[in-house]
């Protein structure tokens, strides 16, 4: 087999065209789907072992041969062709067949960002890279908290003070301390936590917190405020319910469900049969946070919620695998085209 590879090899160097038409039928016959290259490699596995080293050698440069022998004839018939080509501007950008559409994560934040508008709410935002008191400390973290751990925070240059930010609850201490009540306001952006990739989890994803300080604010606020929000959101029927939870910068503290947007509550395999699924967490500000915002706790009262967008974008799409918003495939944002 060796010595045949070698004889092709002769042929392919001697080989000359006369016109595109050979080209073609020097492709097809070295090239094509039943060409002498294919039939060689099936061939290989039946080389003895102590062989396959040098015909593998001879082999591979063969097929670079016709490639290069390819390449050389093609171009040298087009030659020709190319120089009655008038272009009339070289600055004119390249056309293409194909395009995408606004992605996913943008339509719903922007969507959620209307909502909370029109509550009355501004937008504020923040650094991603944050210090330890605005992105822990002031946020009533102790020091042996978890959230501190290498496990879940990428810290800068191994600086346990400056890390990239875990949750977007940083915006709210900078507002709080360079603002009076009364404050009302949501805060979008990305956030990192160091975390496995997977269907489920990924290490940067998008939040949006609010937050509503002032005298005389009380749970019922926040329940109303929620409620309008998940039915401007999903639908005019749901409902929701808060089951008591616990974050270090709220108290009391609670977790929201809504009613399945799938099955309207009567239980599906999504919703795991309950008729409710998690969309955030929330509750009234603790009053150590106040306090390290100069802000008097025995004066006013407030209260947080913090919601993921994507967690928003899968119920309303139905997007199994968070990879998909990060990956930029056309296939996948084309889809949303109009949305």
């Amino acid at each position: 087999m060796r010595e045949e590879i070698i004889n092709c090899s002769n042929e392919v160097t001697a080989f000359v065209a006369n016109n595109e038409s050979d080209v073609e039928a020097f492709r097809i016959k070295y090239s094509g789907k039943k060409g002498i290259l294919n039939d060689f490699f099936a061939r290989f596995k039946d080389v003895p072992n102590n062989e396959k080293k040098e015909t593998g050698q001879v082999l591979n440069q063969l097929k670079m041969l016709v490639a290069e022998k390819i390449e050389s004839l093609t171009s040298q018939f087009q030659s020709g062709q190319q120089s009655t080509i008038k272009i009339d501007d070289y600055t004119r950008p390249a056309q293409f067949d194909f395009a995408g559409s606004r992605h996913p994560i943008s339509i719903v934040r922007n969507k959620m960002i209307s909502i909370f508008e029109r509550m009355g709410f501004s937008v504020e935002e923040g650094p991603e890279i944050e210090d330890d008191w605005h992105n822990f400390s002031a946020l009533n973290f102790p020091p042996e908290h978890p959230a501190r751990d290498m496990q879940d925070t990428f810290f800068i240059d191994t600086n346990p003070d400056i890390a990239l930010r875990t949750h977007t609850s940083s915006v709210q201490i900078r507002v709080m301390e360079n603002n009076k009540p009364p404050i009302r306001s949501i805060f979008p952006g990305r956030v990192y936590r160091n975390e496995a990739i997977s269907a489920r989890a990924h290490c940067f994803f998008h939040q949006i917190e609010g937050l509503y300080v002032d005298k005389n604010v009380t749970f019922a606020d926040l329940k109303h405020a929620l409620l309008h929000f998940s039915r401007e959101m999903f639908d005019s029927k749901t409902n929701i319910r808060l089951r008591p939870s616990y974050f270090p910068f709220t108290e009391p503290s609670a977790e929201m469900d809504i009613s399945c947007n799938l099955c309207g509550g009567e239980g599906c395999a999504f919703c795991k049969y309950t008729g409710w699924v998690e969309i955030l967490g929330c509750g009234m500000v603790d009053p150590n946070v106040l306090q390290n915002c100069n802000i008097d706790p025995t004066v006013y009262t407030g209260y947080a919620f913090g919601v993921g967008v994507e967690r928003i974008t899968n119920l309303l799409y139905g997007v199994k695998d968070l990879r998909m918003f990060s990956e930029n495939d056309i296939r996948f944002l084309e889809q949303f085209e109009g949305a």
